[in-house]
């Protein structure tokens, strides 16, 4: 029997369910997904960690559901339980607030604070509406702030069409649109070549997902897509009638690449494409000029979307220090975070370097710039730091005139 594949949880609407303890939070998913995903029972504070359900839901397609502890937890366990809760709002695309009482209170209406703060398209569920009816001071003031809501009997199965429909009206825009990796900078019948170089963290028999989701987006394109190593780049260009529009490699391989491409064609990254997929290429361009004023001593936060196990000749623990500490000539510490670990003290560090997040979904990600603009620290990314390094940070951000123009203006 063949291995289903499903579609990896970067690329899917995130949607969370929140709320106080014994809402109803888990019954509104095991409704919605019409499974048995989340324990409910009827004592408060069943939920401890968030649970994830991944499924599809037409015609949105993908999605996962991340169901929450109660943020009116108590004691110090119930404390890390609401940090959890909170932690899972940034990755959250759309968020469902979840109550019973017929009414906003203190709890709901934080939630309501960090989700515009945070810019995230909600709606609010009043579950048990068949025990308690909505207070009219509280419709008054979801019309007034042009908040959605709906009513439910999730336990029953009562309104969970309604439900689906208010997450298809919430979800946005550009999620519907569908986003391109590069299929839009390769015209259809022009040539893509892909540089895969591969060493040892390389999975065995099988290519690393931002490649892999690259070649099915610019076939989607109808491009022509060739795949090499790195030492084979050059036979590979000899080997074309006409030169491709583009080259695409692993930012590891960057010197080589760029040495072996002509000046005429077009380079970038993997980790570059990924980060105007997911993240803000604007702001993280203007992140790399951080290590033109570093300072002995400055600490720099290198984060990883993933939890891979590090061996050899690591990216974020080895090659990226060592090209950065080349660049600037400064001694310079080092901190790593992997997975959804996001330290607080942010201005401890004079800049924070991600990965090309392709674990991640794009609010992720959006909500760390955010938490670093707050904290006035600049964010970059993993390609960008690497080719500021190196020298060649303007001939790979030709293919994006925004970010290649925000670039200009900087290194004047």
């Amino acid at each position: 029997m063949s291995k289903k594949i499903r579609t990896p949880k970067g690329m899917r609407l995130h949607i969370g369910i929140f709320g106080r303890r014994n809402v109803g939070k888990s019954t509104v998913l095991n409704a919605l997904t019409n499974q048995n995903v989340s324990i409910v029972s009827n004592q408060a504070g069943t939920t401890t960690d968030p649970v994830e359900k991944p499924m599809e839901l037409l015609p949105l397609g993908p999605v996962i559901f991340i169901d929450t502890a109660g943020i009116d937890d108590e004691g110090d366990l119930g404390e890390l339980r609401i940090q959890k809760s909170m932690n899972a709002v940034k990755r959250t695309d759309i968020g469902i607030i979840v109550s019973d009482s017929g009414k906003i209170e203190k709890f709901e209406q934080r939630l309501i604070t960090i989700f515009k703060e945070y810019k995230i398209p909600f709606f609010i569920i009043f579950n048990k509406s068949d025990l308690q009816e909505i207070f009219q001071e509280t419709a008054n003031y979801l019309e007034n702030e042009k908040i959605s809501y709906v009513k439910t009997g999730a336990k029953d199965g009562i309104g969970i069409n309604l439900i689906k429909n208010e997450i298809i009206k919430t979800a946005p825009e550009d999620y519907l649109a569908g986003q391109p990796i590069a299929g839009d900078l390769v015209p259809p019948g022009e040539t893509a070549i892909l540089v895969v170089p591969i060493d040892k963290e390389a999975p065995k028999g099988r290519l690393i997902l931002p490649q892999v989701q690259t070649i099915r987006d610019l076939l989607d394109s109808d491009t022509v897509v060739m795949v090499v190593k790195e030492r084979e780049l050059s036979h590979a260009l000899d080997n074309l009638k006409r030169p491709p529009a583009l080259v695409i490699t692993d930012s590891q391989a960057f010197l080589k690449v760029a040495a072996d491409t002509p000046d005429n064609i077009p380079i970038t990254s993997f980790s570059i494409l990924f980060a105007r997929l997911k993240g803000d290429l604007a702001t993280q361009v203007k992140g790399t000029f951080a290590i033109d004023t570093l300072e002995n001593g400055d600490k720099i936060l290198v984060a990883e979307a993933c939890t891979h196990h590090p061996i050899g000749e690591d990216i974020g623990r080895v090659k990226i220090p060592r090209w950065i500490t080349s660049y600037s000539g400064k001694d310079i510490i080092f901190d790593t975070v992997q997975g959804h670990d996001f330290p607080p003290n942010l201005k401890d560090y004079k800049l924070v370097i991600h990965c090309g997040a392709c674990m991640f979904n794009k609010k992720a990600v959006l909500s760390r710039i955010l938490e670093c603009s707050l904290a006035g620290v600049p964010i970059t990314n993993y390609g960008l730091i690497i080719a500021k390094s190196l020298g060649i940070l303007k001939r790979v951000l030709k293919p994006f005139p925004a970010a290649y123009n925000i670039f200009e203006e900087l290194d004047e």
